[in-house]
C-alpha cells in the first residue's frame, strides 16, 4: 500500500505507538481490508482479529466475536453476567483462553458497523472479568474497522424491545463501555475501487444521505427497462433478498442444455456450516456464469474475489473458466478456507493462529445473481442493481458502490428517495466524527502519554502493596497469637515496601515525568535512559529480599477455609513479585523500548502464572507428587470408551444416591480415556484419581478399559 496516504499513516501511528482506541472508517474501496492485512504482518502488539459474522471472520483471518469471547446468542443486558443455567458450560473459560485474553494488547473488530452495542458491552464484560475490572475493555486497545454507511447490525423487533431500555441505538457507538473511553476516528479518503470523480461524488451523496433530485436523476439515467445482459461483458445482478437471487440462478442454470456436474466440498475438523464460504455441494454446467469468491493463492493472479466468468469446459474432475478480466482460460483448482482459533504457544508464549478445521471446494458460486449483503467487500466491472425492495440502512449504497464505473452499472428499476434508507443517528454520529479526528499534535501527545503510562507501570508497586496488605490483614486477624514473629515480619516488610519502594517510586515519578514532558526526543534521551537504568538497579536491590521472603512464606493451618485463602493470597503475591522482578531485570539489562517491553511483559506474565488457574487454589487442592501429574487434553479421543464410562458413572451415581461427579470427576474421565491405564498403579497416575477412588471404583473401571482395549487391539499410554 502506498506510503503517501496520510490517513493510513495516521492510523498506523495511533495503533502502533499509542494505547488510544481507534475507529477506522472510510468509503467502500478505500483500503480498510488492506490496512488490516498489513497490520497483522508488521504490528509488534499482541492482537486477535475478530468479526461479527463467520464469513467476515474467515475473510479477515480471525474468529467471530461470539466464538472467541464465548458470548451468548441472546442479547446482553448491561451489568449482567452470563449465568443462564443451560449455558453455564459456555462461560467456563479454559486456562489457555484466560491466559490469552490476559496477554492481549490489541483487539481488532472488523465490520464494526454490523456489531450491536450490547455485543460490544458483552466483550467489555469478559475483558474486565479476566483483566483489569476498573478499566473499559480491561485495558485492551480497540481497533474498530468498518463503514457505518454500509450494512447495519441485525436486531429483531423483540430483541430491540428489550435492548431499547438500555441503548439509544443498536449501533456499536451506543455501547456503554465505549462511551467511557476516549477513541479517535480516522477516515480513509483515497478510493482504490473507483477512479471516476463524478461517480464518486454521486456515491458520496448516497452515503451521506444527501441524495437530492439532481443526484437521483443522474443515477436513474442508468435505468434501462427490460435490459437483457449481453454475452460479453458479463453482468451480475445484485438483489435485496436471498430467495430472489437463488431463484434467478436456478432458472438460468436450468436454461442450459449441457450436462450437470456436482462437486462436494471436503470438510475436515471443526468448520461450522454457518461459516461455509460457498455451497457444500456445487452444481455447475458448461455455460454457467460464476463468480470467484477468493483470490488466486498461486501468485499468478489469474482470478480475484468478485471476478465474473463463464465455464467453457467441465468434467468430473473440474472445469475451465474464461473471463474478460483475464487473458486466457483458467483451469480452476480447489481452494482451502481455514477456520482458525487463537492459541498460546507454551514455549514461546506467542499468540498463534491454529487451524481448527478446513473447507476445501472450488472457489466459485453461481453468479447470475447474488444478494447485496453477500456483495459487501466485492468489486464488479458490470452489475445490474435491483434495489427496489431495499429494507435496511446502507443497502443501496453498498449495491451501487460495488461497481467500478457508472457506465458499468444498470438499474433494473428507478431509484427513489424512499429506497435510500439512512439511519439519522448514523448521520448524526458521522457529523460529530470529524471532531474525533486527531491532528499530528494530538498524536504526539498520545504517544508521549502512552510511553509515560508504561514507564509508570514499570515503577509502580501499588498492586504488590495491595496483595501484601491483603495477606497482612489475614495474618493479623487469624494468626497474631499463634505466630507473633510472623506478624512482626509482615509489619517490617510493610514498612519496607511503603518507604523503600512506593515512596521512592513516587519521587522518581516526578523525575521521569518532567523529562518526558520537556524533551521532544524523550524516548532516545540519554538522561532518561540513565535514570531508568539506575532506578531499576535500586529497586531490584530493595525488592529482591521481599520476593525471596514471599516465595518461602508458609503458614500452616488445619482450617480448610483459611488454607484456601492463604493459598489464594500467596499465589497472587508470588506471581506479582515474579513479574515485577523479571521486568525490572529485563529493563535494567536491555533498556526501555515500548515494543520490547510489551512483548517481555506478556511473556513474563504468562510464565508467572505457570499454568495455574487463578480461579482455583491449585496448591491446596492437589497434593500429588510431580511424577504422577499428567496433562490431560480436553478433547475426547475415544468416544465409544468415553460413552461406556459415562454410562457406568451414571448408573453408579444412581445406586449410591450421589451426583455423578462425586463418583468420577470429568478430568479423571478424560484422563482415563486418553491414557488407558491397565492396572491400579497406572490408574493412580490419572489426575483426581486418589487411593480411595481406586479402591472403590478401580476394579469396575479397569474391567471396562481392558475389555475395550482387547476389542480394539490397543495398549496403554502410561
Amino acid at each position: 500500500m502506498s506510503t503517501s496516504n496520510p490517513e493510513l499513516d495516521l492510523a498506523r501511528r495511533i495503533v502502533e505507538n499509542t494505547g488510544t482506541h481507534l475507529f477506522l472508517t472510510g468509503k467502500a474501496g478505500t483500503g480498510k481490508t488492506t490496512f488490516l492485512k498489513d497490520l497483522k504482518q508488521r504490528s509488534p502488539k499482541r492482537m486477535v482479529v475478530t468479526a461479527p459474522t463467520g464469513i467476515a471472520a474467515i475473510n479477515a483471518g480471525g474468529m467471530t466475536l461470539h466464538s472467541f469471547f464465548q458470548l451468548p446468542l441472546a442479547p446482553y443486558v448491561p451489568d449482567s453476567t452470563f449465568r443462564a443455567e443451560k449455558d453455564v458450560h459456555r462461560y467456563k473459560f479454559s486456562k489457555e483462553k484466560k491466559k490469552l485474553i490476559r496477554s492481549l494488547d490489541l483487539l481488532v473488530i472488523d465490520e464494526i458497523s454490523m456489531v450491536r452495542a450490547d455485543i460490544l458491552d458483552a466483550v467489555d464484560a469478559v475483558l474486565r472479568r479476566f483483566r483489569q475490572p476498573h478499566l473499559p475493555f480491561g485495558g485492551v486497545q480497540l481497533l474498530m474497522i468498518g463503514d457505518l454507511q454500509q450494512l447495519a447490525p441485525v436486531v429483531k423487533p423483540e430483541e430491540w424491545d428489550m435492548l431499547s431500555q438500555y441503548y439509544d441505538t443498536p449501533f456499536f457507538f451506543s455501547s456503554r463501555a465505549l462511551s467511557e473511553t476516549h477513541y479517535a476516528t480516522v477516515e480513509l479518503k483515497q478510493t482504490y475501487r473507483q477512479t471516476d470523480e463524478h461517480f464518486l461524488a454521486l456515491l458520496n451523496n448516497i452515503r451521506t444521505n444527501r441524495a437530492d433530485a439532481a443526484t437521483l436523476e443522474q443515477l436513474n439515467r442508468r435505468y434501462i427497462p427490460e435490459f437483457t445482459p449481453p454475452a460479453s461483458p458479463r453482468y451480475i445482478r445484485l438483489t435485496t433478498h436471498n430467495v430472489l437471487a437463488q431463484s434467478i440462478n436456478d432458472k438460468e442454470l436450468d436454461k442450459l442444455g449441457t450436462p450437470t456436474f456436482t462437486y462436494r466440498a471436503k470438510i475436515t475438523g471443526n468448520f461450522p456450516e454457518y461459516n461455509y464460504p460457498t455451497e457444500e455441494t456445487l452444481t455447475l454446467k458448461e455455460g454457467a456464469q460464476v463468480m470467484f469468491i477468493k483470490n488466486d493463492h498461486s501468485g499468478e493472479r489469474r482470478y480475484f474475489n468478485g471476478m465474473i466468468g463463464e465455464i467453457v469446459s467441465i468434467d468430473q474432475e473440474g472445469f475451465v473458466v474464461q473471463s474478460q478480466d483475464f487473458n486466457g482460460e483458467i483451469r480452476v483448482e480447489r481452494e482451502q478456507w481455514d477456520n482458525t482459533r487463537y492459541t498460546l504457544n507454551e514455549q514461546t508464549m506467542e499468540i498463534n493462529e491454529e487451524v481448527e478445521g478446513s473447507f476445501e471446494q472450488f472457489p466459485v458460486r453461481l453468479a447470475w445473481a447474488i444478494t447485496i449483503h453477500k456483495s459487501q467487500g466485492l468489486t464488479f466491472s458490470h452489475a445490474i442493481i435491483d434495489a427496489r425492495d431495499s429494507f435496511a440502512h446502507g443497502q443501496v449504497y453498498v449495491a451501487l458502490s460495488r461497481c467500478r464505473t457508472l457506465e458499468g452499472m444498470v438499474l433494473s428499476s428507478p431509484l427513489s428517495a424512499s429506497a435510500i434508507i439512512c439511519d439519522t443517528t448514523v448521520n448524526n454520529f458521522n457529523a460529530a466524527m470529524a471532531q474525533r479526528t486527531p491532528g499530528a499534535t494530538a498524536i504526539d501527545t498520545w504517544e508521549k502519554r502512552y510511553y509515560h503510562q508504561l514507564v509508570q507501570e514499570l515503577f509502580s508497586f501499588d498492586t504488590l502493596l495491595e496483595h501484601y496488605n491483603g495477606m497482612h490483614r489475614l495474618v493479623a486477624e487469624h494468626f497474631c497469637s499463634l505466630y507473633p514473629q510472623l506478624l512482626e515480619q509482615f509489619n517490617l516488610h510493610a514498612q519496607s515496601i511503603q518507604k523503600k519502594l512506593c515512596d521512592i517510586a513516587a519521587r522518581f515519578a516526578t523525575q521521569y515525568t518532567r523529562i518526558i514532558s520537556e524533551q521532544a526526543d524523550y524516548a532516545s534521551s540519554d538522561i532518561l535512559k540513565e535514570r531508568i537504568h539506575n532506578a531499576t538497579g535500586y529497586f531490584l536491590e530493595e525488592f529482591s529480599p521481599i520476593c525471596q521472603w514471599a516465595e518461602e512464606l508458609s503458614i500452616p493451618t488445619d482450617n480448610k477455609e483459611l488454607k484456601k485463602r492463604i493459598a489464594d493470597y500467596t499465589e497472587k503475591l508470588v506471581q506479582c513479585c515474579t513479574q515485577k522482578r523479571k521486568l525490572l531485570e529485563f529493563v535494567h539489562e536491555e533498556g526501555f523500548d515500548i515494543c520490547a517491553y510489551l512483548h517481555k511483559k506478556a511473556v513474563i506474565s504468562l510464565e508467572a502464572e505457570g499454568g495455574a488457574d487463578t480461579t482455583t487454589p491449585s496448591k491446596s487442592r492437589r497434593k500429588k507428587s510431580e511424577e504422577t501429574i499428567l496433562q490431560v487434553p480436553s478433547d475426547i479421543v475415544l468416544p465409544n470408551l468415553y460413552q461406556r464410562i459415562v454410562l457406568w458413572r451414571q448408573k453408579k451415581a444412581q445406586e449410591l444416591g450421589i451426583p455423578a461427579y462425586c463418583v468420577l470427576q470429568q478430568k479423571a474421565l478424560l484422563g482415563i480415556v486418553h491414557f488407558l491405564p491397565d492396572n491400579p498403579k497406572s490408574l493412580l497416575k490419572i489426575p483426581y484419581m486418589g487411593k480411595t477412588s481406586v479402591e472403590k471404583y478401580g476394579k469396575d473401571l479397569l474391567e471396562i478399559i481392558t475389555a475395550y482395549m482387547k476389542e480394539n487391539n490397543l495398549t496403554t499410554k502410561i
